[in-house]
Parts: C-alpha cells; sequence; structure tokens
C-alpha cells in the first residue's frame, strides 16, 4: 500500500496536469478582438485616395494647396519612387498603395499633422503610418540622390545652415551635434 506522502504527490501531479491542460485550452481559444476596426475597412471608398482623386480632377488649386506642390511635379516624384514604394497584396488583405503611401507622406510633410490625425484622414493606422513616411522619404532620397547635393561634411552644413539664416532671418533647429 502507498503511503500517504506518494498519495499527495499523485493527487498534486494529477491537479497540476488538469489545471495546466485547462490554461492551454483556455489561451488556444482566446482570440483577437478585431482583425482591422471598421474605420480602416473603408479605406479605399473614403479614404484620402478618393479626396485626393478629386481634389486631381478639379483644377481649383486645391490639390496644390492639400500637398504643397503641383499636380505635375506629384506625377514625377511619383513616377520616380512608385516601384519602390509598391508593396504586394496578400490572401488576408490588401496593401496600402503606393499613390496613398505617397500622399500621406506628402501631407505629413506638408502639414506636420499627427500620425492620428492623418490615420483619420487616410483610415490607415498610425503605426503603419509611421513605418509608410520613413520609407518614402528613404525612397525620396535615393530617387532624387543624383539630383540634390546632400552636404557630406560638417563645413558644407554650416554653409547651408548660414545660407538659411540669411534668407529667413532664422537660425535652423538641429536635432544633433
Amino acid at each position: 500500500m502507498a503511503s500517504s506522502s506518494e498519495d499527495e504527490v499523485a493527487i498534486a501531479s494529477a491537479m497540476f496536469i488538469v489545471i495546466t491542460a485547462g490554461l492551454k485550452k483556455k489561451n488556444k481559444n482566446k482570440k483577437r478582438r478585431w482583425w482591422t476596426t471598421t474605420l480602416f475597412k473603408n479605406r479605399e471608398r473614403y479614404g484620402g485616395n478618393s479626396l485626393l482623386n478629386d481634389l486631381m480632377t478639379e483644377y481649383s488649386g486645391k490639390f496644390e494647396n492639400f500637398c504643397r506642390m503641383s499636380l505635375s511635379d506629384f506625377e514625377y516624384l511619383f513616377n520616380l519612387i512608385g516601384p519602390n514604394i509598391t508593396k504586394q497584396n496578400t490572401h488576408l488583405r490588401k496593401c496600402v498603395s503606393a499613390k496613398d503611401r505617397f500622399a500621406v507622406t506628402l501631407r505629413f510633410l506638408a502639414s506636420g499633422d499627427h500620425y492620428q490625425s492623418l490615420s483619420y484622414l487616410f483610415k490607415i493606422s498610425p503605426q503603419l503610418i509611421s513605418t509608410i513616411v520613413v520609407d518614402v522619404c528613404n525612397a525620396l532620397k535615393n530617387g532624387l540622390s543624383d539630383q540634390v547635393k546632400i552636404p557630406s561634411n560638417p563645413e558644407e552644413w554650416r554653409k547651408v545652415s548660414d545660407l538659411f539664416e540669411k534668407r529667413w532671418n532664422f537660425p535652423p533647429l538641429y536635432w544633433g551635434t
């Protein structure tokens, strides 16, 4: 006959196995509350792309006000970097189009809006907007690198800074050393 301590160990082991199995089952059945919010599901119909298309077809100067550039400049830059910022759709959901990526970045650079504000306008999550802005800015930098010279040493940056201050009568902001 088994001793009482062996019985207690066997009972404790059985309880441990039952509790662990129950926790695994509970965690396995736990589902996400949502994959995407309803706000972002209607991006194609109510998002910034439809607004941008409306502004492009209307010759009232509102496109220039929205993007802070002419339609011809927009198309030139988009054709330059479009292939570099295009993503592929998956079987789970559609990607954000290259045109939307470019437009949300231009709107961010033109207005300085917060990502949350842009997410309401373009129906794109703020987290994705933060990634999009970096990707598009890098694509612009790479695409325009042969047309725009970026200072390569501190002395050249000082010259740019002096020209900026002389022209605008305001010192430029520095983010580094």
